[in-house]
């Protein structure tokens, strides 16, 4: 669903062991270590992100499904109901069978509303799972970046951005999968 969760960043990952595989500063080992760590939670992450869009998309089509049906039903009491006060002006008995279909129509219908707002409520909570971990993704993936950034330029300050990040995204995985 998210373009977020297609972003390559193997070439990153690459670039990072390759680095740090030659490099002389035992600190780019650890961010090898923060990168691959990383990439686990964002795969992890945009499992979970992804699970939470497919449900949300699927509890919407089952609540407009039910919606489309309360809708015949409310048609089918609407014609039952005409064709009542046409028998009436034309003094007319009224067939017997329609007042009971009058009522299961009635009955189910609010069957049906029930239903679909409780579908319409399982598919927000599942957005609401859905947003947090999309988040958490893209800052797994930025935090990868910027460790790759930090040993292409020999910076270890951005090394401790890129962990900052990984922390902050574990926040946000936690939050998307208690909600």
């Amino acid at each position: 669903m998210d373009d977020m969760q297609d972003v390559p960043l193997e070439q990153a990952q690459e670039t990072i062991e390759h680095h740090a595989h030659e490099a002389t500063e035992s600190w780019v080992m650890g961010v090898a270590l923060t990168a691959a760590i990383l990439a686990a939670l964002a795969a992890v992450t945009a499992l979970y992100a992804e699970h939470f869009a497919t449900e949300a998309m699927l509890e919407q089509i089952q609540a407009s499904d039910t919606w489309s049906e309360f809708q015949a039903n409310s048609i089918k009491e609407k014609i039952l109901e005409t064709k009542a006060g046409l028998l009436a002006i034309l003094k007319q008995e009224p067939d017997p069978d329609d007042a009971a279909k009058g009522v299961e129509y009635r009955q189910r219908k609010l069957e049906l509303k029930q239903k679909a707002e409780e579908k319409e409520g399982e598919s927000t909570r599942h957005l609401r799972a859905h947003v947090p971990l999309s988040r958490g993704l893209t800052l797994f993936q930025v935090g990868i970046a910027i460790g790759a950034i930090s040993v292409l330029t020999k910076r270890r300050a951005l090394w401790f951005v890129s962990i900052a990040l990984g922390f902050i995204g574990t926040g946000f995985l936690i939050w998307g999968l208690s909600t």
